[in-house]
């Protein structure tokens, strides 16, 4: 079966549950872009519980002399405001500095917060490929040609789990449950669900593939 998801930057467990468990997988890529999704953020687990870590963005040259024409993901660029690599990379240092894993993996993480990437799609699926790498999972992923609308996927049978994956508000998953595994500093907020796949990598590092 296929599942039909959204593009994310260092997704939740959940995003990659998908990826390890569906036969193929479709990543939309002619979706409006909507802010406060995870299309342009991630949620880690820290010392002060968990915190949003979100990537400024502006409409990118597809979109110029399109007047009314919402910006979609496949256009949008990343934009350098707030020196934010330097501030994520920093942010994940602190939150995970201590963390069993951190120190193995995190010359395979560290790159997506030197290099310049503009594409922020191209950005999402070079860190997915990445994050597949390590977690040792080969999914089947294409990318959409046109937008599959709710319609479309249900005529089709693909699973549409685009507004089930979100941050704000998501759509019943019945196929997911998060399951408890260690964290950091769960002693003082108890476990966080669902965190970014990172937040799975630097605490279970090759076992991962399991909470999937």
């Amino acid at each position: 079966m296929t599942a039909l998801l959204s593009s994310t930057y260092f997704g939740p467990i959940q995003w990659y549950q998908k990826l390890n468990r569906y036969d193929s997988i479709l990543i939309e890529q002619h979706d409006s872009f909507v802010k406060q999704t995870y299309r342009n953020r991630c949620i880690i687990a820290t010392a002060n519980g968990s915190q949003a870590l979100s990537l400024p963005t502006s409409p990118g040259n597809k979109d110029k002399g399109d007047e009314g024409m919402p910006t979609t993901v496949n256009s949008t660029i990343i934009s350098d405001h707030g020196n934010w690599r330097h501030v994520h990379w920093n942010a994940l240092k602190s939150a995970y500095g201590e963390s069993p894993f951190f120190e193995y993996y995190a010359d395979d993480i560290k790159p997506f917060f030197t290099g310049k990437w503009t594409d922020l799609y191209s950005f999402n699926m070079d860190i997915c490929r990445k994050m597949c790498e390590l977690l040792d999972i080969e999914p089947n992923i294409s990318l959409t040609d046109h937008y599959i609308s709710r319609e479309e996927a249900c005529d089709l049978g693909i699973a549409d789990f685009r507004d089930a994956i979100r941050p704000k508000h998501p759509l019943p998953d019945p196929d997911f449950e998060p399951r408890r595994y260690y964290q950091v500093y769960e002693q003082r907020h108890g476990f966080l669900p669902n965190m970014s796949i990172i937040d799975l990598l630097f605490n279970m590092g090759n076992e991962s593939v399991l909470w999937l």
